[in-house]
């Protein structure tokens, strides 16, 4: 049975780790204050900030929508054999941004009391249209990303290389290090039995960034811990850029593993600073999770009009 409990438990993501880096006050409204904001006897502030992190914006949207198409078109591959036309995968990205717009233009009050059944787009929330810029940038990555990924590397070994061996992707995997739980969702992940290799694959809808490599070791190191992968050597990870049809794929060392830990360990450090009881995740009080000084996070911030009433 679902046990409701005062506070959250506490895990670390690299999500949850860039969170507070980018705004301490964000972070309490995103993994503190929400909890528990779908209960009907909530109080006001707790089911505001659940519906503000409902919300979602053009680019994580689109991200998302990609990513989830991939998975579906590859899954069905290893059934059925078929590929759908790029035409069609690009067809079924528009209607999917495009539910999101109608939710957002017609549905507000919807998606204000039932934020897990509606959409929310930032920009229009805050700003009543798309910027047309955003909308150009989106049109242009819809153009490109679904041929790209028909041509990727990835998906070139999954129809020629019959000796392969598929795990399940996009599903929430855990480990734990020194106690905390960690959280992690692999794109996806395969195994060439031919070069008795294990391949960790990210998809990227956006710009290539020097975390990118960070991300992929804390990957490595779940087929360590949980699937017992022995050696790094055996573990080979790589990022596909949509956007521009490459890929940089990596043979991790010993000291990138290291390196993430160390993050890790850091990172949980600065959590618990904003903890007033450690044992059951009680955080401080709201007005000692400072808000971040530089202002234009603030405008791309989905927490913008709680920041601004408290």
């Amino acid at each position: 049975m679902f046990e409701i409990k005062p506070y959250p438990e506490f895990s670390w993501s690299l999500s949850r780790h860039k969170a507070l880096m980018e705004c301490p006050r964000k972070y309490a409204y995103e993994y503190y204050i929400s909890h528990n904001g779908w209960l009907r006897d909530s109080n006001i502030l707790a089911k505001d900030a659940y519906r503000f992190k409902k919300m979602t914006n053009l680019e994580i949207l689109f991200g998302s929508a990609v990513h989830d198409l991939i998975l579906s078109v590859i899954g069905n591959y290893l059934k059925t054999g078929f590929i759908p036309p790029e035409a069609e995968l690009i067809q079924r990205l528009r209607s999917t941004l495009n539910a999101a717009f109608k939710d957002s233009k017609g549905r507000a009050q919807m998606w204000s009391e039932r934020p897990n059944h509606f959409q929310m787009l930032h920009e229009i929330y805050y700003n009543g249209e798309l910027p047309q810029d955003k909308v150009d940038e989106i049109q242009r990555r819809l153009n490109v990303s679904m041929g790209n990924f028909l041509k990727s590397k990835t998906f070139t070994d999954v129809k020629e290389n019959s000796n392969m061996q598929f795990v399940e992707a996009e599903r929430f995997r855990f480990m734990f290090i020194d106690g905390v739980k960690i959280f992690i969702v692999m794109d996806f992940l395969y195994r060439d039995r031919n070069e008795g290799k294990w391949i960790i694959v990210d998809w990227k809808t956006g710009k290539e960034s020097f975390e990118d490599r960070h991300q992929l070791a804390l990957y490595a190191l779940y087929l360590q811990r949980v699937l017992k992968v022995k050696s790094i050597e055996e573990i080979v990870v790589r990022n596909e850029y949509l956007l521009t049809g490459t890929n940089k794929t990596y043979q991790l060392t010993d000291v990138d593993l290291e390196k993430v830990h160390e993050l890790f360990g850091m990172s949980v450090v600065q959590m618990q600073r904003y903890l007033d009881d450690i044992i059951t995740n009680q955080p401080l009080e709201l007005n000692q999770f400072p808000k971040t000084n530089t202002i234009k996070k603030c405008g791309r911030c989905n927490y913008k009009e709680l920041c601004d009433m408290y």
